[in-house]
């Protein structure tokens, strides 16, 4: 099983750690246009910081992620599962879990990531601020660069099972699975309900999509179409509903009424 998450914005800057390094991330095939990526954001941030800020979308408060942006090559590292924060990640909890549920987290989870694609929990990453609808100079699109690189590494992460999807709209352009595999694909809406009346609210959305992941990956079920993973939610307790099916895989809702 696959399962893809957003990274979130705010992050946690390791204290110490080695540097980066590239070469020890999981799917080393991305490692040329993760290198690429590098190249531009750090020549970025070690130029005008004004630019650096403006292309980065940075307000005047924001200083020291230019600053941070331009020491990636030496930042300490931590594991991802430490660096990602927001309500997402602190509902998912990766950091807790122990034995069988770690490595389930480990070999099934990945975030997509602006500047590495794809990262796994257990990757050592330095903290760094570029968002999915940035256009570095000497490179592009970041969108774009992942669109045309992401889908070999994305496909062979995969393998023959299941692939939950729970990006954001910005993230699901890196990669937008199609064909085959959207007989085993699936993606979640969260709607929050309230006296009968049912509302996306961004908050519910964040922190359901964490408890659900952490619930699969604890639960030591194993589903491997969306079917039997509507069958693993419901037995879980989860309220699931099937939206509807077609070529980009099968759509579920999960309604909650409290978070």
């Amino acid at each position: 099983m696959l399962i893809l998450l957003p990274p979130s914005e705010g992050k946690t800057a390791p204290r110490r750690g080695k540097p980066l390094d590239l070469e020890t991330l999981s799917l080393p095939d991305l490692n040329p246009a993760r290198g690429e990526v590098l190249d531009a954001l750090v020549a970025l941030c070690e130029g005008d910081p004004g630019e650096a800020a403006r292309v980065l979308g940075l307000g005047k408060t924001q200083q020291d992620e230019v600053e941070r942006n331009a020491a990636l090559a030496s930042a300490p590292t931590a594991r991802a599962e430490q660096v990602y924060t927001g309500v997402l990640y602190e509902a998912l909890d990766l950091p807790s879990l122990t034995g069988a549920d770690k490595r389930r987290a480990g070999s099934w989870i990945a975030t997509t990531s602006s500047l590495f694609g794809l990262v796994r929990p257990g990757d050592r990453i330095p903290a760094y601020r570029l968002s999915g609808d940035v256009t570095l100079p000497g490179l592009g699109s970041v969108a774009g660069h992942w669109r045309a690189r992401l889908e070999p590494a994305a496909l062979a992460a995969a393998g023959d099972g299941l692939v939950l999807d729970l990006r954001s709209t910005t993230y699901a352009a890196f990669w937008r699975p199609a064909g085959d595999i959207a007989d085993r694909l699936a993606t979640v809406r969260v709607l929050h309900e309230v006296d009968g009346v049912r509302k996306s609210v961004s908050h519910f959305n964040k922190a359901t999509k964490g408890r659900l992941v952490r619930a699969l990956v604890t639960g030591g079920e194993h589903p491997r179409t969306p079917d039997q993973l509507v069958d693993v939610l419901r037995a879980q307790g989860w309220h699931v509903e099937v939206a509807g099916q077609d070529r980009f895989g099968t759509k579920l809702d999960v309604v909650v009424s409290d978070l």
